[in-house]
């Protein structure tokens, strides 16, 4: 980060209101999430940041879609502030060597519940807006939840797992979870599923007949492996049977082999960049709360911005700027560059 922009960054930080998020909420604040952050959208330093911004490609993860109100004001706010570009228009400039229009945006949905096809996808086609989704394939045309929800769920009922402290709390479960190898993750989870006193609801997850209607619909499906574990905590063997059986997999129900990966938890592992390079990918995206170049530099490596689909308008500019992940950034170590 410049000298100066991080000057006007801790300048900014430093002159926050005492009680930001604290006012009342206008018809700017679309959906019910409360405006953290919002107070950011004042700051003498967003006018610098989304000027900055505009020579950047922003790229928005998402989930689900919980609100499809305030996902439509995201997207009123983006036709009015930025050019919406679609996974070929990426792949083309890389192709073409040729950067993207300013202020180029990008939306994505990583595990891709009901809700991207039913909220989502009516909001982005009424406004001819082009998205991605990257499905977890083992789920595709089941009624299975995702793990992290089924884990969470036979957790609060009594289940509980030799790997996992009996004091753990709720919040921390994931994280716990994450954090293990994936066969003792794979185990832990069996573990639960066996000691729970109960068995989490059904989950009514994609068919295939949905992902060809979303990709009717100007949604690209790409890969987000078979059942969404952490690759760096998989063996070589693991790595290669999650990327590649979502690939058949995906190629068979879409009659074309996808193109674009997201990794799951965002992170970068290389020993899936090789694969994937191997299996004809040409795109892959991280979930490192950042922007990255209009032309992107590491096709199989890039930057995405966190987004919800209730945050609030005020929020949504800070984060579309860089604004607020450069703050994030800041707080953890003020030395951080860019």
């Amino acid at each position: 980060m410049p000298q100066s922009e991080a000057t006007t960054l801790s300048s900014t930080v430093s002159s926050r209101p005492a009680k930001a998020g604290a006012r009342t909420a206008t018809a700017d604040d679309a959906g019910p999430e409360p405006d953290r952050g919002g107070w950011l959208r004042f700051s003498p330093a967003q006018p610098l940041f989304r000027a900055r911004a505009a020579q950047r490609l922003a790229v928005l993860a998402y989930h689900g879609v919980t609100d499809p109100r305030s996902f439509g004001a995201q997207l009123d706010r983006l036709r009015r502030l930025a050019t919406p570009v679609s996974v070929d228009d990426v792949d083309q400039a890389i192709a073409e060597g040729k950067p993207l229009p300013p202020r180029s945006v990008l939306i994505t949905f990583d595990d891709a519940d009901r809700s991207v096809l039913t909220h989502a996808l009516p909001e982005l086609t009424a406004r001819g807006i082009p998205a991605a989704a990257f499905v977890i394939s083992e789920l595709i045309g089941t009624d299975r939840p995702f793990w992290w929800h089924e884990a969470a769920f036979l957790a609060r009922h009594g289940g509980q797992a030799r790997s996992l402290r009996s004091h753990v709390r709720p919040e921390q479960l994931l994280a716990r979870l994450k954090a293990l190898p994936d066969p003792d993750r794979r185990r832990s989870l069996h573990e639960l599923r066996v000691s729970a006193r109960r068995r989490p609801p059904g989950q009514d997850q994609l068919s295939p007949e949905d992902l060809r209607a979303l990709q009717d619909g100007n949604v690209a499906i790409g890969n987000h492996t078979l059942g969404h574990p952490c690759l760096a905590r998989c063996d070589d063997s693991t790595v290669q049977t999650e990327i590649t059986g979502a690939h058949q997999a995906l190629t068979r129900w879409l009659g074309e082999p996808p193109t674009a990966f997201a990794y799951p938890n965002g992170g970068y592992d290389p020993r899936a960049d090789t694969l994937l390079r191997q299996l004809g990918y040409r795109l892959g995206f991280l979930s490192d709360h950042r922007l990255g170049p209009r032309l992107p530099v590491h096709p199989l490596r890039i930057s995405r911005l966190q987004v919800d689909s209730t945050t609030s308008t005020r929020r949504f500019d800070t984060i579309l700027s860089g604004l607020e992940p450069a703050v994030q950034r800041w707080r953890k170590s003020p030395t951080v560059t860019e």
